[in-house]
């Protein structure tokens, strides 16, 4: 009887331990896909991606144009094919759990959204009374669905769909004639500017949150000091308080995220509107904002975003983001000034 009893034990224990093993290498492999999942993606040469894309059409020739174009195509790209894929609208581990990466995608999507209107509005068209480009037509509203939908449709495939009518429009470019309608793409002074006033709202807005991860006088939308306590009279806005914790992390990576995109539209317009920005004598600055955004995506030391007090002994990351992304903002003010002058 005790045999039988210590064999039943020793079974349980097997049971156990084996059980306890699976749960470990699970959640070992769990861990180590999410380190790989939820890293950011690499920097890339826009040249270089659009010769390789220019190469499938089995020509050489880069219309004015076609670069600023293949680097929309290829954020939307790389945010549905690297490592881990699109993770936003997972809804298993570990993409469920990666808020992190998720805060970065979303930040590079909204300055895809903005990039693309512009060249549907904007860099398309020859006058306010011109037709708009039927492909960028296309394009455009893909990009705005919702980007958390892991049903059908999915996410990743209205995407994709926005990503086929922006190369749809870089052949227009190249090739036209017959029933084929040239596509077209002006880089006039007043085109940037009105593009570049949509950049200094996404910064400012960017560099704001980021500034409130700092406790001390809380700031209204229109940065206007205020008295800690203190009700807010005849205020016909909400103030802007203290950011909670646990959201430090995601306004960081959304900024992060946003610099990465932004990052390459801007020298994709330094070389699309490279005419028009040497007349201008605005190189300078569009370097500048490109300089900044390089700092801003600086490699992350710390396994976790630290949020120190100002004056404090823990650096703030947050606030020295806020500080590139202020930088980035004051030399696109500058460009808007530039460009809007005769």
């Amino acid at each position: 009887m005790a045999s039988s009893d210590s064999l039943e034990d020793v079974k349980s224990r097997g049971i156990l331990w084996s059980f306890g093993v699976l749960v470990l290498i699970t959640s070992l492999a769990l861990v180590f896909l999410g380190a790989w999942w939820g890293s950011e993606p690499e920097q890339f040469s826009i040249q270089d991606e659009a010769l390789e894309r220019a190469k499938l059409t089995k020509t050489t020739e880069i219309p004015l144009g076609y670069t600023y174009t293949n680097t929309l195509a290829h954020i939307g790209e790389v945010l549905l094919h690297k490592s881990g894929g699109y993770i936003t609208n997972d809804v298993a581990p570990p993409g469920v759990f990666l808020d992190n990466i998720s805060s970065f995608e979303y930040g590079a999507l909204i300055m895809l959204r903005d990039a693309t209107t512009a060249l549907r509005n904007h860099f398309s068209r020859d006058q306010s009374q011109s037709d708009e480009d039927p492909d960028l037509k296309e394009a455009e509203p893909h990009f705005y669905y919702e980007n958390d939908s892991w049903a059908l449709p999915s996410t990743e495939a209205e995407y994709q769909k926005g990503i086929d009518s922006l190369h749809k429009y870089m052949t227009r470019l190249q090739t036209y004639g017959g029933k084929v309608k040239r596509a077209q793409f002006y880089s006039r002074a007043d085109n940037l500017w009105q593009y570049t006033e949509v950049v200094i709202k996404r910064l400012g807005n960017l560099s704001t949150r980021l500034s409130a991860s700092t406790s001390g006088a809380e700031l209204i939308p229109g940065l206007e000091v205020i008295e800690p306590n203190v009700a807010i009279r005849n205020a016909k806005v909400a103030p802007l308080g203290q950011t909670p914790w646990l959201l430090i992390d995601d306004i960081f990576y959304e900024a992060r995220g946003s610099s990465w995109a932004l990052l390459h539209i801007l020298k994709a317009v330094k070389y699309d509107f490279h005419d028009i920005l040497l007349d201008k004598r605005a190189m300078n600055t569009v370097d500048i904002m490109i300089k900044a955004l390089e700092n801003a995506l600086s490699p992350v030391l710390s396994p976790m975003i630290l949020s120190g007090s100002g004056y404090g002994l823990t650096a703030n990351y947050s606030l020295t983001m806020a500080t590139y992304i202020a930088r980035a903002n004051a030399a696109a003010l500058d460009l808007r000034d530039i460009m809007n002058r005769g």
